[in-house]
């Protein structure tokens, strides 16, 4: 995912993270986007100073679907990511 990409799909209220479902990409009280990771608080902004580089490879990114299957048993879907093998991709 870009950059124009994330803000949009954070903007619509959708659940997008960086590498992991630990890191959550939101935008605070101020408008900055931040990368979050959860367990801790700890954070850094999406990108860096210019705003034109992201803190983090585009294919690392991702939205995380909440998905109830048949069986009422609830499962994650991922959107957005690569199919290059990453691990966190939807692919393994």
């Amino acid at each position: 995912m870009n950059i124009t990409q994330i803000k949009a799909a954070v903007d619509a209220g959708k659940s997008v993270h960086w590498a992991n479902e630990g890191y959550r990409v939101h935008r605070d009280i101020l408008g900055q986007y931040l990368i979050t990771f959860v367990p801790n608080g700890s954070a850094i902004g999406l990108t860096d100073r210019s705003g034109h580089r992201l803190n983090g490879a585009e294919a690392d990114f991702f939205i995380s679907v909440s998905t109830r299957g048949a069986d009422g048993e609830q499962g994650r879907e991922v959107r957005g990511a690569t199919s290059d093998g990453h691990p966190d991709a939807g692919t393994g």
